[in-house]
């Protein structure tokens, strides 16, 4: 009998997908590398999968198939590596209450903000908000105006030269070393200490949040620990300068505005230094807010273990370690649906990038197990392993997967060896029992710097659907830019 998808959402409704809102709420709370929209996850998952069915992702990243997936009351198995991932989709599916992180904030805020604003005190008594540094010279000091919330610049004095200097020399006591690799893509290498990525003010400063947040009872580290990773980037070197040009308008201007981390370890000639102090108290409000709206929605499930939510006395689980050795686990043709964005070649290395905020958590993540290509030559990271592990994914997938099931993964890649591996990638899928269905464009509410538009890269990832059986081309006819063939790179 030939499978047919089920009955698809209204026009208007598919068409949703070539419009996704910006991140906002929980999704918005954290930087994590290569997030996808949630209305195609969404869109998938409620479409591909029946309420109460089980869904796997086994690369979760940032979470947001986690938390679509219980929120559309289905089960939920995510695997990740990283921990930072999994901290941070576990937070997602069940955060805390609004009340409950401003009364760990309260706390914090009471152990650690004294200490933490003198270290920027002025000579105008008030502590500066940024400094503007170039070539381990301090330019400028920057001061909010409290009558219209504009900011004042001052030429440095000797008494802000002075705090900065009296700082400079600060070791980390909390924080373990950084863990690099020689890799020019993110400008990272062995000899990459904390001390190159932040001022010796900012470790401090840093540390004395770390001892406030682990003062507190252990349920309320959590939120506390994750906003602190969440506003990390903003607190070290890698802040850019913006001139020459308004931040979101591109028009030109003689303001000098504050720029954000990207992706990778830069450390402009021209940096801020960010309180601090600021930069998490704002995280954690962003927090409050997202979880207090969230809230009415939220639906609470049960976590438990692998097996539980195989049997269905658990509603999730998320799980860190290798999928190569958790999937096994799963019963065979148990999953109604994979849907997964797996590290697409060398595009992001995610655990390479993930290395701050898992130094942070206090995590040491296994580099060994990541299935990846990264240009760091001494990780043994090369095409041939990675094709062989995501071979190897795909078998486990294809044997857990129902009659009925389906595989989504969601693809891009900058190289043509890459490419060549998506048309291997389909051949093996045949050879696993699974057919290619068609594809769709997936994509995103603005432009990212992950997006590469270098030759041979596509300017979106493609949602790539896999089955069992053939599948009707028309039955997804309704999704925007929908295909029965493979997509191509740019010539």
């Amino acid at each position: 009998m030939q499978l047919t998808l089920p009955e698809l959402a209204s026009d208007t409704e598919a068409k949703m997908l070539a419009d996704p809102a910006a991140y906002r709420g929980l999704y918005a709370f954290h930087k994590y590398w290569g997030k996808k929209p949630a209305e195609p996850i969404r869109y998938l998952i409620q479409h591909l999968c029946p309420e109460g069915g089980l869904v796997i992702d086994p690369f979760l990243g940032s979470g947001i198939s986690a938390l679509e997936a219980v929120q559309l009351r289905r089960r939920f198995v995510g695997v990740d590596i990283n921990p930072a991932a999994v901290r941070l989709a576990r937070l997602l599916v069940s955060p805390p209450s609004a009340r409950a992180v401003d009364e760990a904030f309260r706390r914090v805020r009471a152990l650690a903000k004294e200490a933490i604003l003198e270290s920027y005190e002025t000579v105008q008594k008030k502590p500066a908000t940024h400094y503007v540094w170039c070539s381990g010279v301090m330019e400028k000091v920057w001061l909010s105006n409290e009558k219209n919330r504009n900011r004042v610049e001052f030429s440095p004095s000797e008494h802000d030269i002075a705090l900065a200097e009296r700082f400079a020399s600060y070791q980390p006591q909390r924080l373990r070393a950084l863990r690099f690799f020689t890799n020019s893509r993110i400008n990272a290498s062995p000899s990459l200490t904390l001390k190159d990525l932040f001022t010796g003010r900012a470790l401090r400063n840093i540390e004395i949040l770390l001892a406030a947040i682990d003062s507190l009872p252990e349920a309320a580290q959590e939120p506390m620990r994750l906003a602190l990773t969440a506003a990390v980037g903003q607190m070290s070197k890698m802040v850019f300068t913006i001139t020459g040009r308004g931040k979101t308008s591109g028009a030109i201007s003689e303001r000098m505005e504050v720029g954000s981390w990207v992706i990778g370890y830069w450390r402009p000639k021209q940096h801020f230094e960010v309180n601090v102090w600021h930069c998490f108290e704002r995280r954690v409000q962003k927090l409050i807010k997202a979880v207090a709206e969230s809230a009415p929605a939220h639906i609470l499930a049960t976590a438990g273990a692998l097996l539980a939510v195989c049997s269905g006395d658990a509603n999730y689980t998320i799980l860190k370690g290798d999928c190569l050795e958790l999937l096994p686990q799963l019963p065979d043709k148990s999953v109604d649906l994979v849907i997964t964005d797996p590290p697409h070649s060398d595009r992001i290395p995610y655990l390479e990038l993930s290395e701050l905020w898992n130094v942070i958590l206090g995590e040491e993540p296994s580099f060994e197990s990541e299935i990846v290509v990264s240009n760091a030559k001494e990780r043994g990271k090369r095409m041939f392993a990675y094709n062989e592990s995501m071979s190897r994914f795909l078998g486990i997938a294809s044997r857990k997967l129902s009659d009925s099931g389906f595989l989504v993964l969601f693809f891009n890649s900058r190289t043509k060896d890459s490419w060549k591996f998506l048309t291997s990638f389909s051949g093996t899928a045949n050879s696993a029992g699974l057919a290619y269905c068609g594809c769709f464009p997936l994509v995103y509410s603005a432009a990212s710097v992950v997006q590469d538009n270098r030759e041979r890269a596509l300017r979106t990832d493609y949602g790539l659907v896999f089955s069992h059986s053939a599948v009707a081309a028309n039955s997804l006819a309704d999704i925007p830019g929908w295909s029965v063939t493979l997509p191509t790179p740019k010539e």
